[in-house]
């Protein structure tokens, strides 16, 4: 069993937990996008406007769903790399460092533990023997100093395809009223409902990953979702009427 294996089971870390960011984030972005674009059209109101509001919530959604998705995977992608070499610049310098200086290094990482809560002589003596160890100093200095976790875990490609997924998966929902009915405003109310449903989901996702209280967790999903369907139909309903 690998370490990675272990982990996870020791500590009952299960997928949705390790891409808990990307799923949110992702699903999130892809609810809204695809019900901007919804709740664009049912807010317009000019005739020529509804006479190409199915076929328009259509070919406006599903261009917006996948380009989107391409964008917010290439992007997750991309912000992990960066990530990645900040991480080992900022380490490597770290490295450099605690060779040139050893005392001062030593020094801040006696104040960072002292400042942590260690009595003096324990961090006197904790700070001694991590000199002797510069690899493991500058991972504690990493985190204590700079406030950055180590990135090796994460894989950049496996987080973009996370988000392009999520952002699909969920972004398509709205538009499921749109391929079984004619556009109506009896559509856009199924429409309503099924971005409703998604939100739910997502928050429920959340909730069984974090462990945190259902409603908090529902509720602030559906509560970024509706301002933000709210404006896209606010803004429909201006520019058309």
């Amino acid at each position: 069993m690998d370490w990675q294996t272990h982990r996870r089971e020791a500590h009952s870390l299960g997928r949705t937990q390790e891409f808990l960011k990307q799923i949110v984030y992702g699903g999130n972005d892809g609810i809204v996008t695809t019900f901007a674009i919804v709740a664009g059209f049912a807010g317009a109101q000019s005739e020529g406007v509804a006479q190409i509001g199915g076929l328009a919530v259509l070919v406006f959604g599903l261009a917006n769903l996948f380009a989107d998705a391409v964008s917010m995977g290439l992007g997750e992608y991309l912000s992990l790399r960066s990530q990645h070499d900040l991480y080992r610049s900022r380490r490597a310098s770290e490295l450099e460092e605690i060779s040139r200086n050893p005392d001062q290094e030593r020094t801040e990482l006696f104040e960072i533990l002292r400042q942590r809560g260690l009595p003096a002589g324990e961090a006197d003596t904790a700070a001694t023997i991590l000199t002797r160890h510069p690899r493991i100093m500058a991972d504690l200095m990493m985190t204590y100093e700079f406030g950055m976790q180590d990135p090796d875990e994460e894989n950049p490609a496996i987080s973009g395809l996370v988000t392009f997924l999520s952002f699909t998966v969920f972004g398509a929902v709205p538009l499921v009223p749109y391929f079984l009915r004619d556009p109506t405003h009896e559509t856009f109310l199924l429409s309503v409902l099924a971005t409703f449903g998604a939100l739910c989901g997502l928050g429920l996702l959340r909730w069984n990953a974090t462990g945190e209280m259902i409603l908090r967790c529902v509720g602030e999903t559906v509560l970024v979702g509706a301002i933000c369907a709210a404006v896209a139909f606010g803004v429909g309903w201006i520019v058309g009427a």
